[in-house]
């Protein structure tokens, strides 16, 4: 069974990290900084934003794979996969405003929480029964 649905957020996600590594990089040029933050609150926010992109994107798009891999239906898969991106991508909105409480950020924790929980229970439920 080859993937369709996952494919098109894998590549809304990479288009979002070329995006953050933009940010991080023209803030780094501003700033005149080339490892850590320097003490620039932009970059710092830049960095934090590519920072948790990284370390949940890459599980988001595996879970999402593996449950089209089992058949989920196309509209749970396109429902999960837009709330990974849509997610991400308000998170990464809210942090980059230097208002850590931004409502865009607490809207993309949310959206990308339930995408991962989501699709790990229809893992396990899957597995299971």
């Amino acid at each position: 069974m080859a993937l369709v649905v996952t494919p098109i957020y894998a590549g809304l996600l990479g288009l979002l990290l070329f995006a953050l590594s933009a940010k991080v990089i023209k803030a780094r040029i501003r700033a005149g900084v080339s490892i850590g933050d320097g003490s620039d609150a932009e970059l710092a926010h830049a960095i934090r934003a590519q920072g948790n992109f990284a370390e949940y994107a890459p599980m988001g798009v595996v879970l999402l794979a593996l449950v089209e891999l089992q058949g989920a239906p196309f509209a749970a898969l396109h429902a999960l996969g837009a709330a990974l991106f849509l997610g991400h991508a308000l998170h990464a909105y809210g942090l980059t405003h230097r208002n850590d409480l931004h409502p865009a950020r607490k809207i993309g924790m949310v959206l990308t929480f339930s995408s991962i929980v989501f699709t790990s229970l229809g893992l396990l439920g899957h597995a299971l029964f």
